[in-house]
């Protein structure tokens, strides 16, 4: 079974830190999945929550802060103080850590709270530095977000980020020019979601920590799990 190492190693390591990263990039799973936000002055930078106060020392929205704000923050010692240290990291920075891999790539834009206005243009000038567009896949709960995105960058795949089902599914993606769905690992036996995978939708599950529901999600024809382990 595909696994994506969700937020890098992050059942080992302080989540979308360099650390659990670099650890992820040794492990032989298919890919790695992280979050990206926007700061004050226009940064790309690695984390999952809206504000820093769950994964830092200090507190406040990445929006209203700049990179040179953030870089003051200790991102590891609220996972285990061994991990003191550990700053956010910029999208390049992570990209970098992948470089010579053969990871597949999934970037969630997180810009279903806050807008972020221009992050997909930045997010497309980021891509286009790293050059290696075929390994990328982006994803995001905001499927404005995401039609914006293609405009700018179509040939990189995209996919379509779901926390509840939808009635129509298969023709809604297919309006967004999307080949997979991002779900819930519990919706993965639902008629709905085994109507779309009989159609070729590819179907990606978050987030399976366990290996009988990963064993599940096989047997139910899903593509691909996200854990936090990397490894099952």
């Amino acid at each position: 079974m595909k696994i994506l190492a969700h937020r890098g190693l992050s059942a080992s390591f302080p989540e979308n830190t360099a650390i659990a990263f670099q650890q992820a990039a040794k492990l032989d799973c298919w890919g790695v999945e992280f979050d990206v936000h926007l700061t004050s002055d226009q940064q790309l930078v690695v984390i999952h929550d809206e504000s820093i106060d769950r994964t830092s020392n200090g507190t406040g929205f990445v929006k209203d802060l700049t990179l040179a704000q953030l870089k003051t923050y200790d991102f590891g010692s609220w996972f285990d103080v061994k991990f003191a240290g550990q700053k956010i990291c910029t999208l390049s920075e992570v990209l970098a850590i992948f470089k010579d891999t053969k990871h597949q790539i999934n970037i969630e834009i997180k810009s279903d709270v806050f807008e972020y206005p221009g992050i997909e243009l930045l997010i497309a000038n980021a891509l286009e530095a790293f050059q290696q567009k075929e390994r990328i896949i982006i994803s995001s709960f905001n499927h404005e977000t995401i039609a914006r995105f293609q405009q700018i960058q179509p040939q990189i795949h995209c996919a379509l980020l779901f926390a509840s089902l939808i009635t129509n599914l298969d023709d809604y993606v297919r309006n967004f020019d999307c080949d997979a769905i991002h779900i819930p690992y519990y919706y993965g036996m639902r008629s709905i979601i085994q109507r779309a995978i009989q159609q070729g939708i590819v179907v990606r599950a978050y987030t399976v920590n366990k290996k009988e529901i990963a064993e599940q999600m096989e047997q139910l024809h899903i593509d691909t799990i996200f854990s936090d382990k990397g490894t099952l």
